[in-house]
């Protein structure tokens, strides 16, 4: 399978930012009305974050959203660089989604072991609705780094060399990643080398993210 891309340019992080939290609006409440459930997975970074902060008045069943993640950072749970507290304090605590319908990853317990729980958790809630994905100068995406090699069978990948700090993470699987109704990359400036690696065929992890629908990238020129 290849990828379907649909290109949206954008003039800078805010018009990304207003943008993503459109499209995540829509597709939940199209969820919501057509399988009775939203199941989101949540990307780290500060375009992200704008994006989730303006969801924070949106009109939506907050009682049938789901919340997942696809990668995290081996820290403590408060610690300020995990994906988990990002969301909390951007977005999440300021919602009224129940919290036993928020799934952090258990990285406080390691990568090998938090992967498997949370394998157990997501072989359980696949396909997802809607996964929310960035991409790193390197052309990663989650913690999917480039020349690393993973288990085909995995669903969640336990990272234990990250070429950035923290070097231990876990990360969702590609093909994972690939099992959802909609795939928006939200990817700021400054990523050009990536970028043109990218659509001339590099094999980067962000190129094996292959669902079925086209994927939508939100790209901000500034």
């Amino acid at each position: 399978m290849t990828q379907t891309l649909n290109w949206h340019r954008l003039e800078n992080s805010t018009q990304l930012a207003q943008t993503a939290a459109e499209m995540i609006l829509t597709a939940a409440n199209n969820s919501i009305l057509e399988r009775g459930s939203f199941k989101l997975v949540l990307a780290g970074g500060n375009t992200p974050a704008q994006a989730y902060a303006l969801l924070i008045n949106a009109v939506t069943d907050w009682q049938k959203w789901h919340i997942y993640y696809g990668d995290e950072r081996c820290l403590a749970v408060e610690d300020k660089n995990r994906n988990s507290v990002m969301a909390t304090e951007a977005f999440l605590q300021h919602v009224p989604i129940p919290s036993t319908q928020i799934h952090p990853m258990p990285t406080e317990l390691g990568a090998e072991l938090s992967a498997k729980k949370y394998c157990e958790l997501i072989s359980t809630a696949l396909p997802f609705d809607l996964v929310l994905l960035g991409m790193g100068e390197d052309g990663h995406t989650a913690s999917l780094f480039p020349d690393q090699q993973h288990k085909l069978d995995e669903l969640v990948h336990p990272v234990a060399n990250a070429p950035k700090p923290p070097a231990d993470r876990i990360s969702l699987s590609a093909q994972v990643l690939s099992q959802a109704q909609q795939v928006i990359f939200l990817i700021s400036a400054g990523k050009d080398e990536a970028l043109t690696a990218w659509k001339q065929g590099a094999e980067l992890p962000i190129a094996q993210i292959q669902p079925q629908a086209p994927i939508e990238v939100l790209l901000a020129l500034n």
